[in-house]
C-alpha cells in the first residue's frame, strides 16, 4: 500500500478500479470482500471509476448485492482452460488470449508517436478487425450481462472510460450519457475488437489513461486499486502511468491511496491475466490482503 498526503478535510471519497481481465477482477472483488468483513465498506464511495475489468466490478458492487456474495461464487467456479490464441487470420474476429493481445496491442504503442497518435492508431487497427454483422458485440454483451447483477446505472456516481474507435477520442459513460449500464461495461471491457453501440464503436477505457485516477480530481480521498502494480506500456513522457496521475491528484489536494496486489495472489498480474484460471488464487490472495489492510486503510476511508 502507497500513500501520499494532503492537508483537506475528509468529506468525499473516491474508489479507482483499474483493469487487469480476469484476475484483476477476481483481486478487487476479494480485496473489497475482505475489507467489508472488517468493516470497511468501499463500495460507499461518492464516485467509483471503473475501467476495464474495473468497470464489471464498479458495477457490480453497485448493484446491492453483498461484497462476499460477489466473492463467494469465485472460488467456486470451475476450472477454465485458457483463451485460444489469435491465430494467423487476425481479420477474422479471433479468440482473445493475453499473449496474443499483449503482442498486438504492443506493436501498436511502439509505432505511435505519442497517445493521442497511439489511441488513433489502436482504434484503426481494431476497426480492421471488425466483423461486420455485429456478431461479436452481440456475443460479448451477453457474456458482460451475466456478469451483473443488476442492468441499471446505481444511484451514487459510476465513471467508466471508453474510447471512441471512431475518432480515437477518449470518453467516460455515467447514468447521465444515455447509454445503458452493461453497454458501458461492455465498451470499456472491449479489447481487441470494437464494441458497437449504435452506429458507434467503442474500445478498451484503458486507452484512455492507465487506471484513469485522474478522473478522481477534486475529492479529498482517492483509493486506487491497480492489479498491475502502476506498470505502465507506455513512454514515461506520454504521462499516462498511474504515478503521473498521482502526482496530479495530490497538487490538486487530494489524499491517495494505492494498493497492489502482495505474493499471494500469485504471478498472474501478466500478459496470462485474461485467463480464468488466474480468478481463484487471484480472488483469495485479494481477500486476505483486504483483511489484512482493513485497520491501516479504516481510518483513511471513514
Amino acid at each position: 500500500m502507497h500513500t501520499t498526503s494532503s492537508t483537506h478535510d475528509h468529506h468525499s471519497r473516491a474508489l479507482v478500479l483499474a483493469g487487469a481481465g480476469a484476475a484483476g477482477n477476481a483481486w478487487q472483488l476479494g480485496f473489497i470482500a475482505g475489507l467489508f468483513d472488517d468493516g470497511v465498506d468501499l463500495t460507499e464511495a461518492d464516485v467509483i471509476i471503473g475501467t476495464s475489468a474495473g468497470s464489471t466490478v464498479a458495477a457490480q458492487i453497485t448493484s446491492g448485492t453483498r461484497p462476499a456474495e460477489l466473492y463467494a461464487p469465485i472460488l467456486a467456479e470451475p476450472h477454465q482452460p485458457q483463451a485460444a490464441s489469435v491465430g494467423s487470420d487476425q481479420r477474422r474476429a479471433p479468440a482473445l488470449s493475453g499473449p496474443d493481445y499483449m503482442a498486438w496491442s504492443s506493436r501498436i504503442i511502439d509505432s505511435a508517436a505519442d497517445a493521442s497518435d497511439m489511441r488513433r492508431r489502436m482504434s484503426a487497427a481494431a476497426l480492421d478487425l471488425d466483423s461486420s454483422d455485429g456478431s461479436d458485440a452481440s456475443r460479448w454483451r451477453d457474456i458482460v450481462a451475466a456478469r451483473l447483477p443488476n442492468h441499471d446505472w446505481p444511484r451514487q456516481r459510476v465513471l467508466i472510460p471508453a474510447l471512441d474507435a471512431r475518432t480515437g477520442e477518449p470518453v467516460v459513460f455515467d447514468r447521465e450519457s444515455g447509454i445503458n449500464l452493461v453497454d458501458a461495461v461492455a465498451a470499456s471491457t472491449s479489447a481487441l475488437t470494437p464494441y458497437r453501440i449504435g452506429d458507434d464503436r467503442y474500445l478498451n477505457g484503458g486507452y484512455r489513461r492507465s487506471s484513469n485516477a485522474d478522473l478522481a480530481a477534486g475529492y479529498e480521498r482517492v483509493l486506487v486499486l491497480e492489479p498491475f502494480s502502476g506498470r505502465s506500456r507506455t513512454p514515461a513522457e506520454w504521462g499516462l502511468d498511474l504515478a503521473t496521475q498521482v502526482d496530479e491528484l495530490r497538487a490538486g489536494g487530494s489524499l491517495v491511496e494505492t494498493v497492489f496486489p502482495d505474493a499471494a495472489s500469485g504471478d498472474v498480474f501478466n500478459a496470462n491475466a485474461l485467463d480464468p484460471a488466474t480468478r481463484r488464487p487471484a480472488a483469495r490472495g485479494g481477500y486476505d490482503q483486504g483483511r489484512s489492510l482493513a485497520a491501516a486503510l479504516a481510518e483513511f476511508w471513514s
